[in-house]
């Protein structure tokens, strides 16, 4: 399979199924993106917090792509193999105003800028005080287009993706994306080298980034209507998880849509009914907050070890 790259400057500001592709890719290919931090380049190891006033908003959260997937139609699950995941030596955690769960609370800038040496698995948060972070890499941004036409926002997360902002889109998991147009159409940026679940002041270790994925066309996982993932071995779990989710402005009704699309995932991968998947689901997989601060949409994801499938009975 070829593989192909993307350079930092071939971004867009917008999710909009009618911007021209600059890469058509065959299904199974390999594509490299070298992505600028969430700033779009603003931000810099010697930006100081007085700099956040003058912060352009408007150019946050670039996307780079988009990628046609020659053979991809709507109704196709889009298969994305996170091959590696990259940071660069530095990173920034800000608190933006009018961004975070508690945006009111804090109305005053702040930024801390990050030492992230190559190959370090964790980061100093204060030496002084001993605390430190593990870092987990991924990038907080992987969609595809909506079917609906015009420029939609890259600050919120949809069905078809965008600003997930899951951790757990890390080196090893493979995510699964509805199609809505025909190619497709991917794009993905937003370096982070770690978040917390729900990404609460609004930020993560944002970083600039390459990622390597591979992009296939799925054509019998017609039942996954929002973004699925899988976790590789030993992610939080002997032998990781797959998660459906749920994608909108209301949490409870996210929750619930997390639920009903693992209910119909079982249904079609393990043969179960309705009732056995509902079961299935209260007593073995676990609700997690991804992402709760990127207005109007929520994340919520249902997540079930896969370590509990594939045993012989006694």
């Amino acid at each position: 399979m070829s593989i192909h790259s993307v350079k930092r400057s071939q971004c867009h500001l917008a999710w909009d199924n009618s911007i021209t592709p600059i890469l058509r890719v065959k299904s199974g290919d390999t594509v490299s993106f070298d992505c600028l931090d969430a700033s779009n380049g603003q931000i810099t190891p010697t930006t100081a917090t007085s700099a956040l006033a003058a912060l352009d908003i408007a150019t946050l959260d670039q996307v780079n792509g988009p990628i046609y997937i020659e053979t991809a139609q709507p109704g196709d699950t889009l298969q994305v193999d996170i091959l590696d995941v990259v940071t660069a030596e530095w990173g920034w955690t800000g608190v933006l105003p009018g961004f975070g769960l508690l945006a009111d609370e804090f109305p005053e800038p702040y930024l801390k800028i990050w030492d992230l040496p190559a190959g370090a698995h964790h980061a100093w948060f204060d030496k002084m005080k001993g605390i430190k972070v593990p870092l987990r890499p991924f990038a907080g941004e992987m969609g595809v287009a909506l079917r609906e036409k015009g420029p939609h926002s890259t600050i919120p997360p949809y069905r078809t993706g965008g600003n997930v902002d899951t951790k757990f889109l890390t080196k090893g998991t493979t995510l699964y994306l509805p199609v809505e147009v025909e190619g497709a159409l991917f794009s993905t940026g937003d370096g982070h080298a770690t978040q917390g679940d729900g990404e609460v002041c609004g930020s993560a270790i944002e970083t600039p980034m390459k990622i390597t994925v591979r992009l296939s066309v799925v054509k019998n996982k017609p039942y996954v209507k929002t973004p699925h993932f899988s976790t590789h071995k030993g992610v939080d779990d002997p032998n990781g998880y797959y998660c459906t989710t749920g994608v909108g402005p209301d949490i409870r009704e996210a929750a619930r849509d997390a639920v009903r699309h693992m209910i119909r995932t079982l249904g079609a991968e393990h043969g179960l009914s309705s009732e056995e998947a509902y079961v299935l689901c209260s007593v073995a997989a676990d609700l997690r907050m991804h992402e709760v601060v990127d207005m109007p949409n929520y994340v919520i994801g249902l997540m079930m070890p896969k370590s509990i499938f594939g045993h012989k009975s006694d």
